[in-house]
């Protein structure tokens, strides 16, 4: 990289951490110059005693870890499921006519209004969580394996098999690697779309998880708990798409010796 590319990049970052510092402040000030209520909208030192509060009772790790546990079954679900069938009515065509009307059906009904069906069929377990997440999740990594299968550009196809390739091969060398930015950029929606179904998930009879701390908290009105909660998610949400950036790159690592 080059150093007026090294430049580039320190600026911007220092351009977002004044951003971030910046709101901070604000939200430190409007509350305490009373703009806004603080029984409305705790300062951040408020939130960050709560969340030292919630360690020291020892509850933190616990909704966090149920939170990353029902998020990573749906994820990991939706993932598997997502990019098989993808992979299938990309390459299939007579298939993806069958299943594409019952799935654009699908894909318009809301896992909210799914409630009633998800208790029904799972209670109010473990097991409704997980399928809530999976349903919101479980979309974009399909449509986008969908759409990087059949965008593959027929010519590197047709050279395959014109030089002796297998069928196997083709699909393991060419439409796979050629798919895989598509894919991953379905899996990357999938992690955000899961953190905004895990709320959805826990207001299901929880009584663990950062949904249900954020949701509890506001029922008894303990209003910095709550927005710990919220502050929680959202860190959660950035650490999982920190993650699947880090595998998309090492698995496309090739792509970065074919640039160079």
């Amino acid at each position: 990289m080059s150093r007026h590319g090294a430049r580039g990049r320190l600026r911007d970052h220092g351009l977002g951490l004044v951003g971030i510092v910046g709101f901070l402040i604000l939200w430190e000030l409007l509350p305490r110059l009373h703009v806004v209520s603080e029984a409305y909208l705790s300062p951040p030192s408020q939130v960050l005693q709560a969340i030292e509060q919630l360690f020291a009772q020892g509850q933190l790790f616990k909704h966090i870890w149920a939170s990353l546990q029902r998020s990573l079954w749906g994820l990991l679900l939706a993932i598997g499921l997502g990019v098989l069938l993808g992979l299938l009515m990309g390459r299939l065509p007579r298939l993806a006519r069958v299943l594409g009307p019952i799935l654009q059906l699908f894909r318009q009904t809301s896992a909210l209004a799914l409630f009633p069906v998800f208790i029904l069929f799972f209670g109010i377990g473990e097991s409704s969580k997980v399928a809530i997440i999976f349903w919101a999740s479980f979309w974009p990594v399909l449509l986008n394996t969908i759409s990087g299968v059949t965008q593959v550009d027929p010519l590197l196809i047709n050279s395959a098999r014109s030089m002796g390739a297998s069928n196997a091969f083709v699909f393991r060398k060419v439409i796979l690697p050629a798919a895989a930015p598509s894919i991953f950029t379905g899996i990357r929606l999938a992690g955000t779309y899961c953190i905004t179904a895990l709320v959805a998930a826990e207001m299901i009879g929880a009584h663990s998880g950062l949904g249900f701390l954020t949701l509890n908290s506001q029922e008894v009105f303990q209003i910095p708990s709550m927005y710990a909660g919220i502050l929680l998610l959202a860190l959660l949400g950035l650490l999982l798409n920190f993650v699947l950036s880090l595998i998309e790159r090492w698995s496309l690592r090739w792509r970065q010796s074919l640039a160079s």
